[in-house]
């Protein structure tokens, strides 16, 4: 297959009206590779602007339970309200950060490491669905992913797991191991602190080594063991308040949290090394061959198909081992496989990809990051808000049932109408190539309107697939 509209729509996030990128497809898809990713714009709110309105809320939530003198149905009322007040706050950053999220997207020459940025942000998901990660989620993308994406998955893996959204998301920020000093302390008062296993387990099961990977429950609770000590400064609650003092939002290590003790995981003893104990326990983990087959499988699944191809599977497998987890070398080896470029309409596109797939089309006026974050809760894909650590699927059958389809029409409606009468017409065949197919052609003439052409552009089969 060598049509430059499927290469962009496979590899990209689909053809932008007017660009001109040459016909000869692979040459686009790896001249991507030489590329790099535009700088996150300067007005996109930090990480330290989120922290502090988290870490008032919290110190206003101490003075009142410290000092509150209503009754408990006061009480949790107020609660409510503030957390209520919490997230309207941190709402106004993170609707910024979905309108830059966009914008990058949107206007990005190179559309491959962006679409890169996206798949490496939901394989290591957090969601600001839970209280405290809301102000956090987005910043973990532009933080501790971006910087990462034309790297090494062992930086970017240690990146992302010290990350305060990913510390906050799987309760490692209130991990404390039960010989600590703190835990110790607890244990004479009478209270079992105990460890947190939800970060040792997602790491293993999900972000590395995969549910068949060959660990076991043993090697979580060894793990969940190494990375106590690792928490958030300023954010924490309980007995470890007085101890997790920094710059609020910072990721430190309280050595007064942490389990001593050599630690033995899939067969390897590591040493009690305090801080670098869990990170070199993650660098294992990045080289090791299950990460290498678990990774290879979600890569061919995203660029060929629902079921992943076995040959692709084992050729990215082959490049990652080789490169010790070199992402370039990585995506060459999946631009490079036939089967990538076969079944040209083998993926359907989930929510945030059609989005922005259809507003790179129409090339005129974008939505605000309200407006946006909107339309995307509406199609079920809001914006740093998975409904699970296994982030959103990547299969057809999670994006493709009617209800599903009735929201995208639905939206292209509302979306068509920011094209200020663009004519499908000519757009569609420059946008999908020789995808573009008679019958949805025909559609589009028989349109009522310029606009109403437009939309069902946007819902034809060349636009919902890639």
């Amino acid at each position: 297959m060598s049509d430059i509209g499927f290469a962009q729509a496979r590899f990209g996030l689909g053809a932008r009206a007017g660009e001109q990128v040459g016909s000869e497809a692979k040459g686009w898809a790896l001249a991507q590779l030489d590329r790099s990713l535009a700088p996150v714009p300067d007005d996109v709110p930090d990480r330290r602007a989120s922290a502090e309105k988290v870490a008032a809320f919290y110190g206003t939530l101490r003075e009142f339970r410290d000092n509150g003198q209503s009754g408990e149905m006061d009480q949790a009322e107020i609660e409510r309200d503030l957390r209520r007040q919490l997230r309207q706050s941190v709402g106004v950053d993170t609707v910024a950060m979905v309108n830059a999220r966009a914008r990058l997207a949107i206007d990005s020459d190179a559309p491959m490491l962006e679409r890169m940025v996206h798949f490496w942000s939901n394989h290591f998901a957090t969601s600001g669905r839970k209280p405290g990660v809301f102000g956090f989620a987005g910043n973990m993308e532009f933080d501790a992913i971006r910087p990462h994406v034309m790297g090494r998955f062992e930086d970017m893996l240690l990146s992302a797991e010290a990350h305060p959204a990913m510390l906050l998301y799987l309760d490692q920020a209130q991990s404390i191991g039960p010989d600590s000093m703190i835990g110790r302390g607890a244990a004479r008062r009478g209270r079992d602190l105990g460890i947190n296993e939800n970060l040792a387990r997602e790491i293993l099961e999900l972000h590395t080594l995969g549910v068949d990977g060959g660990y076991s429950q043993a090697d979580v609770t060894e793990f969940a063991h190494a990375l106590t000590g690792w928490t958030v400064a300023g954010l924490t609650r309980g007995p470890l308040q007085r101890f997790a003092r920094g710059e609020p939002g910072e990721t430190i290590f309280v050595d007064a949290m942490h389990q001593p003790g050599s630690r033995t995981i899939i067969g390897q003893r590591f040493g009690d090394d305090g801080p670098d104990q869990a990170a070199e326990i993650l660098r294992m983990l990045a080289r090791h061959p299950s990460t290498a087959r678990h990774m290879a499988t979600k890569l061919a699944r995203h660029f060929a198909a629902d079921e992943p191809p076995p040959a692709m599977v084992a050729r990215i497998e082959q490049a990652w081992l080789a490169s010790q987890g070199s992402l370039p070398t990585v995506y060459r080896a999946i631009i490079d496989s036939p089967e990538a470029w076969e079944a040209t309409s083998a993926k359907f596109r989930n929510p945030w990809d059609w989005t922005i797939a259809s507003l790179r089309a129409m090339g005129g006026e974008t939505p605000d990051g309200r407006r946006l974050f909107g339309i995307l809760n509406e199609l079920g894909q809001p914006t740093w808000q998975v409904p699970s650590p296994a982030g959103w699927d990547d299969v057809a059958g999670s994006w493709a049932g009617p209800d599903a389809l009735v929201r995208r029409v639905e939206a292209a409606q509302r979306m068509a109408g920011l094209a200020r009468g663009a004519d499908a017409r000519d757009i569609a065949p420059a946008i999908v190539g020789t995808r573009w197919s008679e019958t949805s052609a025909q559609a589009v003439r028989r349109a009522a309107s310029a606009t109403d052409g437009f939309a069902l552009f946007l819902v034809s089969p060349e636009m919902l697939r890639r």
